[in-house]
């Protein structure tokens, strides 16, 4: 099947301007250009694009997508199987995060009885995936022996992160400045806080999910874009 870039555009529910913006970054060439000018695609371009919207829908850069999709190693199979696992894995999270919204609701209404422990059992669950569970129920009681005086000290360090994060960004400061080092310093000793056994390539590895996961570059950017992107860059660069 062939495609004028209009009826491709329509079929896949973006505009002819974002198609030509792919032709231009070479992240998504026509399979020819006709006499008059036209783009017209093919069933390889289709395929391609299929791609290239998967992976924007996962938060992926076009300049990262550009880098998957064009590596001569690209298999289009296995992405689509890596495709099915993150989304099922995905409705999975969202599945038991509805639950416990649904559980705190009746419980705030009176209908029935929930636990400290329920409350929080859809983000034990996913910290232990990423974590181990072993890790996280170590985390969990660590952070319930706390007292009232520390836990707010806790949150207090957590604001001036965020705090000098957002000055950071306004203002033009870089990861590799003297003030990166003490925000990631800063981040350190709160996350310090939680974890067992603190290690730097912990630490490295958490950073990087504030900008691989969009919940976390959210809560990060929720008043500055950027303040996740920069508190990944300081941590990688002075978390050694």
């Amino acid at each position: 099947m062939e495609y004028s870039i209009k009826e491709l555009a329509r079929i896949a529910g973006i505009s002819t301007r974002t198609l030509r913006y792919y032709d231009e970054i070479g992240l998504l060439k026509p399979a020819y250009i006709n006499e008059a000018g036209y783009r017209f695609y093919g069933s390889d371009e289709v395929a391609v694009l299929q791609q290239i919207l998967f992976y924007r829908e996962r938060g992926l850069e076009l300049k990262t997508i550009g880098r998957i999709i064009h590596d001569k190693d690209f298999d289009m199979l296995s992405a689509m199987e890596e495709h099915l696992l993150e989304l099922e894995n995905e409705k999975a999270r969202t599945e038991a995060l509805i639950e416990t919204v649904k559980k705190t609701i009746e419980h705030m209404k009176g209908e029935r009885e929930m636990s400290d422990m329920e409350k929080f059992q859809a983000f034990r669950e996913e910290a232990a995936e990423k974590y181990g569970e072993e890790e996280v129920n170590a985390s969990y009681e660590k952070m319930s022996g706390l007292t009232g005086a520390e836990l707010e000290q806790w949150k207090d360090l957590e604001k001036e992160i965020l705090s000098r994060l957002e000055e950071a960004v306004k203002s033009g400061i870089g990861a590799d400045t003297e003030e990166g080092k003490e925000i990631a310093q800063l981040h350190r000793q709160w996350l310090s806080v939680p974890l067992k056994q603190y290690t730097p390539e912990m630490h490295r590895g958490i950073a990087a999910m504030y900008v691989c996961d969009e919940r976390f570059t959210k809560y990060y950017d929720r008043n500055v874009s950027g303040c996740a992107q920069l508190l990944k860059d300081a941590v990688h660069k002075w978390i050694i």
